[in-house]
């Protein structure tokens, strides 16, 4: 079995090793070589990256901070600079641009690129994704790795396979005999509980996978099964989305101390509507529904919503509506944390993703 010539095109996942904790020891050699978190402070928050010395004691992004500091006692905790992050990762996304017009950035620090057709002319997507990473570390001291292969599925695991600072490239004929042995739960779709699921069913890999047909995996996952069915054979119909329309904008910040009055929240509320109606300004946006998120000292959390018919991104409307959410919780409880979301938004970049059919 062949995959149509219509599902391969020249995909390249590029992925930043480390990049929140890698900016900070580019911008502080002191920190180098050194056991590095960004997010925490050793007590309070969650690890939001972890450099890979790091990594070696276990901390990983989503920890909370004092179960990284238990593990790694020295462990040294930086605060997020994402204004900093924001910058470079402009910076990267203009390397990208170079080759191709054909961009989707999934975060500051990962893309898709594809790079079927490019600007270079250049017959080989492994030669470009080298030459991408070789100018995003001459021209902001970063490392990157990256996968090479026919869709996004198989470019995003192949950026897995080699990191730190590696690139995989898996191409048309060794596609499907690589997805045989891929473990279920690698592909896409397939969550932790799905993937037990298709464990006691006795799918394991992709292999055993490739086995069903199409009808009993429409019978056991619904409208999953026919996805399921497709991408084992190399079937993936998402095309590069130059433009992601962002669904939500938020802040929230969890404090060294607990705040124990109606003065204290106030303040801090007024901080995160300021960061929230600032990123929506800059994306050019407004949103219908303000959340407002608390979380206890006793760890329980409580969210509270309210949403106009009037989209707003203006500071003092976000605020007011926060306080009178949080006029709504009863009782006197230490708060811990504190986060404002907008959603349902309008305005901002939206656009459609360009299927391309060209051959490998």
């Amino acid at each position: 079995m062949e995959i149509p010539s219509k599902y391969i095109r020249k995909m390249i996942h590029i992925d930043m090793d480390a990049f929140y904790a890698s900016v900070e020891e580019l911008d502080n050699p002191q920190l180098r070589g050194k056991p590095l978190a960004v997010g925490g402070d050793g007590h309070r928050g969650v690890v939001a990256a972890a450099n890979y010395s790091a990594r070696e004691y276990g901390v990983k992004s989503a920890m909370p901070a004092g179960e990284a500091y238990r593990k790694c006692p020295n462990l040294n905790f930086v605060k997020p600079r994402f204004k900093r992050y924001r910058e470079i990762s402009s910076q990267i996304r203009q390397i990208f641009h170079r080759y191709t017009d054909f961009v989707e950035p999934l975060s500051l620090d990962e893309a898709y690129l594809d790079v079927t057709e490019n600007k270079k002319s250049l017959p080989s997507a492994s030669l470009i994704a080298e030459e991408i990473r070789e100018s995003i570390f001459n021209e902001t001291g970063l490392r990157a790795s990256a996968g090479i292969s026919i869709n996004k599925f198989l470019a995003k695991i192949g950026s897995d396979q080699n990191k730190p600072n590696g690139q995989m490239t898996i191409p048309p004929e060794q596609a499907l005999e690589f997805m045989e042995k891929l473990p279920v739960e690698r592909f896409f779709g397939v969550g932790a509980k799905t993937a037990e699921r298709m464990k006691r069913s006795g799918i394991l890999t992709g292999a055993h996978l490739k086995q069903k047909s199409l009808k009993s995996l429409i019978e056991t996952y619904g409208k999953s099964g026919e996805h399921f069915y497709n991408i084992v054979r190399g079937i993936q119909k998402s095309a590069v989305k130059t433009h992601r329309e962002r669904k939500s904008f938020g802040a929230e910040n969890t404090f060294g101390k607990d705040l124990t009055t109606l003065e204290e929240a106030r303040d801090e509320l007024g901080v995160l509507a300021k960061k929230v109606a600032g990123r929506l300004a800059e994306s050019q946006s407004k949103g219908h529904t303000i959340t407002l998120k608390i979380k206890f000292n006793d760890f329980s959390v409580r969210t509270l919503s309210w949403t106009s018919s009037v989209p707003t991104n203006d500071a003092g409307e976000i605020l007011q509506t926060a306080l009178s959410l949080y006029s709504k919780v009863e009782g006197d409880r230490p708060v811990r944390l504190l986060g404002i979301t907008l959603s349902k938004t309008i305005g901002g970049s939206t656009g459609k993703g360009h299927q391309l059919t060209l051959r490998f």
